[in-house]
């Protein structure tokens, strides 16, 4: 539910409370920030310091340095330089509602810690004088040695049609020394003796006798309450746990989740690489409910039962959900029955949630997450109430669809959903640009989320339906390929082309042009047949056009494959790999992102990173190493690459046997002479998920010579190909 992380930053839309190249730490935060282009809401910030209390920000910054700072994924500590003199140590671990901080002080006077309830933050993005100062409110409990406190910040609230009136962030902090002395801050004005307040710039604290060495303090937080903030702390971490025992426990639920993928061979960065994406791949969507019960801001009421937020659909729908129903498929069940619960209180199925929708990014691929559920056998939710929130997405506009544009963070609208649905996409295919932002990546992500629900209808035996929306999914992305030009492109209402730059969404005509995974051969048909589209891709690549820090681009490798040119997916694939993943502080390729830690767990010096898009990033990586990947996800089928490793067995939930991948000399040999499932030779580049599902084996032979598997558009042509016997 929370992420503790230290506090270099204000955080913002497009800031994050953590940058590896800042050199104070003002505090420590447990942020509910899922992504850097999405806002904070109700963090808990604790900050210390010895001497004079300081409660403003710019004002309580102590010096570090990276050398004195370790970082796992149960465990964080770092060594500061106390403003007044001396140091202080900060050790921090964390559970999914409760975060354990430990401080010790070595040759300070006066300890304290502060609790800030309240602070100002930056609207939006684009101005960081735009503040806003929520009003909150905080109590101090001597006797029980406790501060308390909510705080309604949710910087998300200008966008999105729903406003989740009461929402906040409560927390209960609760130390294992006694109070010498406390009081509250407000505005940097310091009120001594005083046990509550409310307002905004709001903060308590609570001064330690001279000579306290150390102090601990666990921090329950909640969306409900602040009883039940105190209660998740109890029941998280009762009274008497030390800190070591809590990033124990932590330390062995992430052990338990790692563990389920046992890698063999390929370097020790490589495996670091690996492992840090697993831990990645799982952070989100998080965890809102506590104790049975969950807030929803749909409309503003406490409900009995599970629910997620955090859900980044856009981008996880792609690779990071096919990984989940993998390695965690236990958790599907209630993110799925979250969407629903959300479709319920809301209206609609979720497109980018946090805490509630936010409207970012375009498309419904909700449908395309629990189609996806579904083939693959994960069916332990409302099936029929699924199928009733597809098909609204499917067949009910916006309001206001002929006149809203729906522009990235468009303020003052209603639900987003498919935007362009009534003005010309459901008549003639295409969502006209002339009236809806982003309009040809629409008209693509409709027919793909149209091919979604049409397998799912198929599973709900809705045959009718399943028909008529696999008709439009086919249809649809070729209502906007330009033959003349040979790429996708953008059209007004009245059919005119938009122009070739119009109309993206984080990407252009180049990445988008590809983006048919669910009709690829007639993509490669429309391109001129396998060899053309051979020299297409090759175009792609060698033009500098794929962008492997974006989404759109991640399957386009694995085309090549489909093409009848596996040697090329398998050299494309190695080069991506090898560009854009390595250990360093910035080793993971993101969009225009700043360095970012977070945590209920923490992430290690090596894994911070740039922009993870809530681990479609590392799914992308996780896959790729592994040998296939899910280019069509709903289709419940895998494209072949290249595995990077010699060996992978993952131990998969409820299957009798593991899932083993055996590629032996794979580490330096990208090639593949043949695969076999189970047994079975493949002839196509082309795993189903039945066959991997309950375990299995895979056995890849590898080369370090280009092969003629899945190559037959490039053996004929080749002399690389010349030492092969076909």
């Amino acid at each position: 539910m929370t992420r503790w992380t230290a506090q270099t930053r204000q955080n913002y839309v497009s800031v994050t409370p953590y940058n590896y190249t800042d050199t104070s730490i003002h505090g420590f935060q447990g942020t509910h920030q899922p992504a850097i282009w999405m806002g904070e809401s109700g963090p808990a910030i604790v900050s210390t310091g010895a001497g004079k209390v300081r409660p403003v920000f710019e004002d309580r910054g102590m010096s570090f340095s990276h050398a004195n700072e370790i970082s796992t994924a149960s465990y964080y500590s770092v060594i500061m330089d106390a403003i007044e003199g001396g140091k202080i140590i900060a050790e921090q671990s964390a559970t999914s509602r409760v975060g354990h901080l430990r401080f010790t002080f070595k040759d300070t006077q006066a300890p304290y810690v502060l609790l800030e309830a309240t602070r100002a933050f930056v609207v939006g993005s684009d101005d960081p004088t735009n503040l806003t100062y929520p009003h909150g409110s905080i109590s101090i409990d001597p006797a029980r040695h406790e501060i308390t406190g909510r705080n309604p910040e949710r910087q998300d609230f200008i966008i999105g049609p729903s406003h989740a009136p009461s929402f906040a962030g409560y927390f209960c902090a609760r130390f294992d020394v006694p109070f010498a002395s406390f009081g509250t801050a407000q505005n940097g004005s310091i009120a001594e003796n005083a046990t509550a307040g409310e307002g905004a710039l709001l903060s308590g604290f609570a001064r330690f006798a001279e000579g306290t060495r150390v102090v601990n303090v666990r921090v329950g937080v909640s969306f409900i309450s602040v009883e039940q903030a105190r209660k998740n702390l109890d029941t998280e971490i009762p009274d008497g746990t030390a800190l070591e025992e809590t990033a124990r426990k932590t330390r062995a639920e992430w052990a338990e989740k790692s563990d389920r993928v046992d890698v063999q061979g390929g370097s020790e960065e490589e495996n670091v690489i690996f492992y840090t994406a697993v831990f990645h791949t799982l952070q989100y969507p998080y965890e809102q409910s506590e104790d049975g019960k969950y807030y929803s801001g749909y409309d503003d009421t406490v409900h009995e039962g599970v629910s997620y937020t955090g859900y980044s659909i856009w981008d996880t729908f792609r690779a990071e959900w096919a990984w989940q129903i993998l390695l965690a498929p236990e958790r599907i069940p209630g993110m799925v029955q979250s969407m629903l619960q959300d479709y319920r209180e809301g209206g609609w199925l979720p497109m980018w949630k946090n805490i509630v929708e936010t409207n970012i990014m375009v498309g419904t691929h909700a449908d395309s997450l629990i189609a996806e559920a579904v083939v693959k056998g994960i069916r332990d939710f409302d099936l029929q109430t699924a199928w009733e929130a597809v098909l609204k997405d499917a067949t009910v506009p916006p309001e206001n669809d002929w006149n809203t544009s729906y522009f990235d963070r468009e303020q003052h609208v209603g639900y987003e959903v498919r935007a362009g649905l009534s003005s010309v996409y459901a008549t003639h295919g295409w969502v006209a640009s002339d009236i809806h932002s982003e309009a040809a990546s629409r008209t693509l992500d409709y027919a793909y989320d149209d091919y979604a629900a049409s397998a799912l209808a198929a599973a709900v035996s809705e045959e009718e339906w399943a028909t008529k929306l696999r008709e439009r999914a086919f249809a649809a992305p070729f209502s906007i390929f330009n033959n003349e030009t040979g790429f996708m492109e953008a059209r007004n209402a009245s059919g005119a082309w938009a122009g070739q730059g119009a109309g993206w969404t984080e990407g252009d005509m180049w990445a988008y042009t590809f983006d048919v995974v669910h009709d690829v051969p007639e993509l490669i048909k429309r391109r001129g047949g396998n060899a053309s589209f051979v020299a297409f891709l090759d175009e792609h690549f060698d033009g500098g056009h794929n962008d492997h820090t974006n989404e759109p681009s991640h399957h386009i490798p694995y085309y090549y494959s489909l093409a009848g040119a596996a040697t090329k997916s398998q050299e494309r694939i190695r080069e991506i790999a090898k560009v854009n993943y390595n250990t360093s502080t910035n080793g993971l390729s993101g969009y225009a992102c700043p360095s970012y830690a977070l945590r209920p767990s923490l992430l290690t010096e090596r894994a911070i990173m740039q922009n993870e898009d809530c681990g479609q990033m590392s799914a992308w990586y996780i896959f790729s190493a592994l040998g296939f990947y899910p280019v069509d996800p709903v289709s419940a089928e895998y494209v072949i690459g290249t595995p990077f490793f010699d060996k992978v067995t993952v131990h998969l939930p409820g299957a009798e046997h593991p899932l083993v991948i055996s590629s032996r000399g794979a580490p330096k040999k990208p090639y593949i002479k043949s695969v076999s499932v189970n047994g079975r030779m493949l002839a196509s580049p082309v795993l189903k998920h039945e066959d991997i599902a309950s375990g299995g084996l895979v056995v890849f032979e590898m080369s370090d010579k280009p092969q003629a598997w899945s190559s037959s558009t490039l053996v004929k042509d080749d002399a690389r190909y010349e030492h092969v016997e076909l």
